[in-house]
């Protein structure tokens, strides 16, 4: 069996009487996203912190491409990139000027250095841009010269502190876009977020992490599934016909739930038979719907399930390591 490319093990990380991470351990394979999900002060900096070098560990141990994080820091920043919550390149150098010098100061050959900036300012769509100022780029493309910097070293992990935050939805698209071409090149992501729909989107197994423990961990679709059934929704095209829909829906699988004011019905299902049967009631009784349809609980309903709050709603404050 191939060893996991991070790994944690009962990682702990205390500030005075102040507990920011407790007891946790997950791993990752090689070519795959690992997200950390939870709100703002859950622990999730804090981990990253302590896995790439920047924090040491109150307890527990911590390995990124094979290497401990405390016995082997040179060797485990050698092998990793990493994008934190602030912008981390030179405002008064241009985008390709930022990733010459973090090239040189990773000690690559000059002539390597500028390939590697010219093949990343395409690979980011930034090329035009290579030769402006940082400070006058947008949002999305700071992030994006950001990813380029932690990337110039060619690392095989890469560690990704809230990477969207503050982007506006489609410079946010664009950048799963362009993270989804790491993954299908090989490189292994963990990513720290408090967007459901990204964890959604982008990570093949997601660990909840609220106060600084794991309360959750699985695929997207296993998590889901810990938060119930699948509902069926029916979403009625007339107000005076709710009612009458509703004993309709009740009669078939027994228990309905009803929204007059949206006119949305939401029942238990089982599955596509429960949903072929109450079309055919629906349509007998002459019932029109606006839709119809099968609905699995989001990472939404799973958070607040298992947390008793939104993910986006802070819980404590992280403290600075």
């Amino acid at each position: 069996m191939t060893a996991p490319v991070i790994e944690a093990s009962g990682l702990v990380k205390t500030f005075g009487d102040f507990v920011a991470v407790d007891d946790v351990s997950f791993e990752v394979p090689q070519g795959t996203v690992f997200g950390l999900l939870g709100p703002n002060g859950a622990g999730k900096t804090t981990t990253v912190r302590m896995m790439t070098t920047l924090a040491t560990p109150t307890r527990g141990t911590a390995r990124v491409a094979g290497h401990d994080v405390v016995a082997e820091p040179e060797a485990v920043r050698a092998s990793m990139g990493l994008t934190a919550q602030s912008a981390t390149v030179d405002d008064l150098l241009t985008g390709r000027e930022n990733l010459r010098l973090i090239g040189d100061l990773y000690g690559l050959p000059g002539r390597e250095v500028r390939r590697r900036a010219d093949d990343l300012l395409e690979r980011f769509s930034l090329t035009e841009a290579g030769n402006k100022v940082v400070k006058d780029y947008s949002g999305g493309m700071r992030r994006r010269i950001d990813l380029a910097v932690s990337l110039i070293a060619h690392p095989s992990v890469l560690f990704l502190d809230e990477p969207t935050t503050g982007l506006d939805p489609r410079s946010r698209v664009e950048l799963w876009e362009v993270l989804r071409d790491l993954v299908r090149d090989g490189t292994t992501l963990l990513l720290t977020t408090q967007y459901l729909d990204e964890a959604d989107q982008l990570a093949d197994r997601i660990c909840v992490i609220d106060h600084g423990r794991i309360i959750a961990q699985g695929t997207p679709l296993e998590l889901k599934d810990q938060s119930g059934a699948t509902s069926l929704v029916v979403t009625v095209s007339r107000h005076d016909e709710v009612a009458r829909a509703a004993e309709l829906v009740r009669e078939a699988v027994g228990e309905v739930h009803v929204d007059a004011d949206a006119r949305r019905l939401t029942a238990p299902g089982a599955g596509v038979a429960d949903l072929t049967r109450i079309a055919g009631a629906l349509d007998g009784a002459d019932i029109d719907v606006d839709d119809l349809g099968m609905q699995r609980p989001s990472l939404d309903d799973v958070f607040l399930s298992l947390t008793g709050h939104a993910a986006e709603e802070s819980t404590n404050q992280e403290a600075p390591a």
